[in-house]
């Protein structure tokens, strides 16, 4: 099945695969197959994706999901804050990983090696564990670029060379974390041509929070860009959907975003509804691809999906299915 995943070329391909890959992971993945026993869902009961059962993603801060008997060659955390429970990934086939973000990332900006990127990620230099900093720096060593690497608090040396670069006609990716970039430049403010300016989010409570029109307005501005581009991902999925502006994301063939009733969590909403994210993402294969996220958005009739906040935990329905 591995084969297939980033061989879709159409609707209907996805949706073979997804049912394919569901009947796998129930066999496979014991958490996830306790969850659709408690909900009693047999793959003989599912014909179409939205009958699957979309696991919490809180069940990554309590068990160990892996569809896959190999041993595990990285973990993946979540960040917290101190003495925070934090998600764990079990990566047990790292090259299908890199094969999703890299294919993921030149589907939707081209060939890595035309970039220099620079990253802007203090918060997650800081730790251990980050699949954000595992995919960026892989794409700085694709990009084959020395002048391409790691920012952390030097903000001058970050500031002078983007200005070089952008005015050498050189295309430039700056890819940062929210409250980092809202530093950079409140330190100094730029006017950019050739720079592709991408935020993770999170303020990881170094700032207020603010909202995406909020912040994409101050960042405009502050870089002298037209639009600001994002990057969704996070540690539980193998794959990330990126915005060209706007807020407005779009996802590679083999990841897919499905809106659940903020009501019913096992229901699934018609598109421009608002509610919860449900993610399937193919290539997570080994652990879980079907994952009920926290974060509240809509979804698109051309597929396209905007974020608009998360729920709070009083929010969350059907949690009692945690005591698995």
């Amino acid at each position: 099945m591995q084969n297939d995943i980033f061989n879709i070329q159409s609707e209907q391909d996805f949706q073979n695969l997804a049912l394919r890959i569901f009947n796998y992971q129930f066999e496979n993945n014991s958490v996830y197959r306790s969850f659709c026993d408690l909900l009693y869902k047999h793959p003989s009961d599912v014909k179409y994706i939205e009958e699957i059962p979309f696991l919490p993603i809180q069940f990554f801060k309590s068990h160990e999901v892996a569809s896959s008997t190999e041993s595990p060659k990285i973990t993946f955390s979540s960040s917290g804050t101190t003495g925070s429970i934090t998600s764990k990934h079990i990566v047990t086939d790292v090259a299908l990983y890199e094969k999703s973000f890299r294919r993921g990332f030149e589907l939707f900006y081209g060939d890595i090696s035309s970039y220099t990127v620079l990253a802007l990620l203090p918060s997650y230099l800081e730790r251990e564990g980050s699949s954000l900093i595992y995919m960026v720096n892989d794409l700085i060593q694709k990009s084959n670029n020395p002048d391409s690497g790691f920012y952390l608090n030097n903000r001058k040396d970050l500031s002078e060379k983007l200005i070089a670069l952008d005015a050498s006609g050189q295309k430039v990716l700056l890819i940062g974390v929210s409250f980092a970039l809202l530093d950079l430049v409140e330190f100094k403010k730029f006017s950019l041509k050739n720079t592709v300016i991408m935020e993770t989010g999170g303020m990881k409570g170094r700032r207020k929070e603010l909202t995406r029109k909020e912040l994409h307005q101050i960042l405009t501005e502050g870089f002298g860009v037209d639009v600001i581009h994002s990057e969704y991902g996070m540690t539980e999925l193998l794959s990330q959907g990126y915005s060209k502006g706007n807020g407005i994301f779009e996802t590679p063939p083999w990841m897919k975003i499905l809106i659940r009733d903020t009501e019913d969590p096992f229901g699934i909403s018609a598109s421009q509804k608002t509610g919860g994210l449900n993610v399937i993402d193919l290539a997570n294969i080994n652990s879980c691809s079907f994952i009920a996220t926290q974060d509240l958005g809509k979804v698109y009739s051309d597929q396209s999906f905007e974020i608009l906040g998360r729920f709070d935990h009083s929010d969350i329905r059907g949690c009692n299915l945690m005591i698995l």
